[in-house]
């Protein structure tokens, strides 16, 4: 059976199955490795499969709501084809990566946690990437940017748009 998320996306709640059988019998004991197989499924844990797993596990959708939040792991928003991560350490601070992070923002229309429309980017902030003699820098995906300017980014995002 399927629906559509929120995203519009369509969300195949067949696809659960295979997860239920394998840890049949763990019962409430079993939530997490079930949210984090569900998750590795969609990409992110859609709604309406948190309500499948709730019914299927016979725990409280408020509980399920409660582990899903805590645990920084889990997603309830799709990400995007790219992640990019803008350092915002000493280094790259010092070095303006304020300008960096406003051009990421602007460019993309999204804010930190937030992901394109498209599903193209997912943008975040991580506190320092280890590259410091490249200041300021980002990541995307497992490409290192340094030495960046705010007027270069919106050429080297297009170089992913593919």
């Amino acid at each position: 059976m399927g629906s559509t998320s929120p995203s519009g996306q369509s969300v195949d709640l067949a696809k659960l199955d295979p997860i239920y059988k394998k840890y049949e019998g763990m019962a409430k004991g079993s939530l997490i490795p079930v949210l984090q197989a569900a998750q590795d499924t969609y990409g992110y844990l859609p709604l309406k499969a948190l309500d499948a797993i709730a019914k299927q596990l016979e725990i409280p959708i408020s509980q399920i709501y409660g582990v899903v939040t805590f645990y920084a792991q889990f997603r309830l928003t799709p990400r995007g084809k790219h992640i990019i991560r803008s350092c915002q350490g000493t280094a790259c601070h010092v070095r303006n990566s304020a300008r960096i992070l406003e051009s990421l923002k602007s460019t993309l229309g999204v804010k930190p946690g937030d992901t394109t429309e498209d599903l193209k980017f997912t943008l975040e902030t991580v506190a320092c990437i280890g590259a410091c003699s490249l200041a300021p820098v980002m990541m995307i995906d497992t490409d290192a940017h340094g030495r960046l300017r705010p007027d270069r980014i919106p050429k080297i995002l297009e170089s992913y748009s593919n």
